[in-house]
């Protein structure tokens, strides 16, 4: 549902549409009687009220972005609000945001448009990223292969706020053998048909957390919702069609040639391009270093000596999904003995309301990789070389530099390897 309303004060003209979630999510939360006014006091502060109604009772992410050219492109971001915005805004009457505008956009005097945007917390929670174009490379530290710094257009799509858990990935496992679509041998999981390598289990990798009794999977207590590590490309791209086939929709993949169908309605893995729009959270004039602001602090993102309280005892020491939420976070897994009972965070979410797009894993992108591909990248969503022999890698991890975590470094592997520090999250085309 999205009703927008216009209202014109003080020399701006707000505008005010809220969206909620789209047809994937079970139970998508319904927005409605959404008013937007500016104070007529010198503040200039703008109030948006708005009635927020959902079937579950679910709490919901509320996330706001604007636009200056009337809703061709969203990519004001807008840090400036308070109030029922963020994670955990539960269903009711009147919700009330206050966006301090003149803060957002010192100056400003002509029009924009806000859109409020509604997501509940159930299952594998995804956000929306509005179309647009912005500027793609390294603005900053000139990494050569994140160069040269080139326009693109991305159309609107969802992702994954978090990366890809153990739990969300064993219950694709479980459905996955259950269809006949996997074996085990040795410990490790291989596609029925092609035989490649999907992920460990803790038979074949100490650093797994996937186990296997004969006849189902099951997960390490403790980790279920750490992110899925020690799985390959294939092995995501396996897990994207395994998702849309329990949702009812077109798989992605073909798992004999790999080749992404992009018009299928099915999950997928991100491209490149979109990966990185994704992790910038639409911040730009100037384009930040990291996802979050240009510095980065040891307690709001997880890399390596970054002395997170998962950084004792034995690997992994990745953190779990979202635990960078500004909040303080009470011990909740007990196998790191050494650990404080208490941790205080930072709020590492960006500012499309994304949790670690920088750190804790790797990130598999669908694209094959090239270090020269920026020369040659085609302005409208660019999916990347047509061939290679690695795929593109983003986020850095636990085990990483600081270095790694900008929003523009690139890494990459061969699409076969597994390792402690490799993870996913996925996207949906927007509908």
């Amino acid at each position: 549902m999205k009703q927008e309303i216009r209202t014109i004060a003080g020399g701006w003209l707000v505008a005010a549409a809220l969206g909620a979630t789209p047809a994937w999510a079970n139970q998508p939360p319904v927005v409605s009687n959404v008013t937007a006014s500016q104070r007529p006091d010198a503040s200039k502060l703008v109030d948006v009220y708005y009635n927020l109604a959902d079937a579950d009772g679910d709490a919901c992410f509320i996330s706001v972005v604007g636009s200056w050219d009337g809703g061709q492109t969203w990519g004001v971001l807008m840090p400036g609000v308070s109030g029922d915005v963020g994670a955990g805004v539960a269903p009711g009457i009147g919700k009330h945001i206050v966006w301090n505008c003149p803060a957002d956009l010192p100056g400003w005097s002509g029009s924009l448009k806000a859109r409020v945007y509604a997501t509940d917390n159930q299952g594998a929670s995804m956000v929306p990223v509005p179309a647009g174009q912005y500027d793609m490379g390294d603005h900053h530290d000139a990494q050569g292969e994140a160069l040269p710094v080139h326009t693109v257009y991305i159309d609107a799509f969802l992702i994954d706020r978090c990366e890809v858990t153990n739990q969300q990935y064993l219950e694709g496992l479980n459905y996955a053998y259950q269809q006949g679509l996997v074996y085990v041998s040795t410990g490790l999981v291989k596609g029925t048909g092609n035989d490649l390598v999907y992920c460990d289990t803790t038979t074949s990798s100490s650093y797994s957390r996937i186990t296997w009794n004969g006849s189902t999977f099951g997960l390490t207590a403790g980790k279920e919702n750490h992110p899925m590590v020690q799985v390959s490309w294939y092995g995501a791209a396996a897990y994207a069609n395994w998702r849309s086939a329990m949702q009812g929709r077109t798989p992605s993949y073909d798992t004999t040639t790999w080749a992404c169908n992009f018009a299928a309605n099915g999950y997928r893995l991100p491209t490149e391009a979109e990966w990185e729009k994704a992790a910038r959270g639409g911040h730009y004039s100037p384009y930040w270093r990291y996802p979050s602001g240009d510095s980065i602090a040891s307690n709001i993102a997880n890399y390596g000596g970054s002395g997170d309280p998962y950084e004792c005892g034995t690997y992994l020491f990745t953190t779990p999904a979202g635990f960078y939420t500004g909040q303080l976070q009470q011990k909740a897994d007990f196998s790191w003995p050494c650990a404080p009972t208490s941790y205080q965070t930072a709020n590492g979410m960006n500012g499309w309301g994304l949790y670690d797009m920088a750190g804790n894993v790797w990130e598999w992108c669908n694209d094959w990789y090239s270090s020269t591909y920026y020369s040659s990248s085609p302005y409208s969503n660019p999916t990347g070389p047509t061939n290679g022999t690695s795929r593109v890698e983003r986020s850095s991890s636990w085990t990483g530099a600081v270095t790694g975590l900008t929003c523009a470094y690139r890494s990459s592997d061969a699409p076969a390897v597994r390792y402690r520090s490799y993870g996913f999250r996925l996207v949906l085309d927007s509908e």
